[in-house]
């Protein structure tokens, strides 16, 4: 199936968006995702491919929730993770319906994760790529992940993998020879903006 490494075009692109959208509609009427039969789409809606949903609300993040390995139809996994960032993320509080209008929702389909082999914390750092690679990072039971949109923020790879361990729940200066990284790259793609 080789829609797995195909980019999607902004017809398919427009279709994710919006059954993201439509499912934090359905999420503030009914209370649950937006239900979608993945037979109606085309094949590269079908794909089982991960996914993060992100939304902001006037440039601030509002939710994100996504899936680090691909777990179900690339259709359903928007719906599902927009539902999850709108309504189940810890950090905040549900989204309401006043702010509905306002949320910027952006999309990141996620390549398969790749594990890095390191022997070292500064051999680990050569072979991150600034700006393009997002990282997962695991050590026993902890875990934790930053998008490649999060490198906006933390340019610098250091200040990137020291934050990634606190996500984690490990000390910024942590290093062990159990802990496990691997990268991915996503495709990221947003609602136009509107002048309001």
């Amino acid at each position: 199936m080789s829609s797995i490494d195909q980019t999607l075009n902004e017809q398919q692109r427009d279709i994710l968006l919006k059954t993201a959208r439509a499912s934090i509609r359905t999420g503030l009427s009914k209370g649950h995702p937006l239900a979608v039969n993945p037979a109606d789409f085309e094949e590269a809606l079908q794909a089982e491919r991960a996914t993060f949903v992100t939304l902001n609300e006037r440039g601030e993040l509002r939710g994100c929730i996504g899936h680090l390995e691909a777990i179900q139809p690339l259709i359903k996994d928007v719906a599902d993770n927009a539902f999850s960032a709108a309504f189940q993320d810890s950090r905040f509080p549900p989204v309401s319906d006043q702010e509905f209008d306002q949320l910027e929702i952006h999309i990141s389909v996620l390549s398969p994760p790749q594990p890095l082999s390191f022997l070292s914390e500064e051999d680990l750092l050569r072979q991150i790529r600034p700006g393009v690679d997002g990282l997962i990072l695991e050590d026993g039971y902890y875990r934790g992940t930053f998008l490649p949109s999060v490198w906006e923020q933390l340019p610098r790879k250091e200040e990137f993998l020291a934050h990634l361990k606190l996500k984690a729940g490990l000390p910024a200066n942590y290093w062990s020879d159990s802990l496990r990284v691997s990268r991915y790259t996503t495709e990221s793609f947003s609602e136009p903006q509107t002048l309001t």
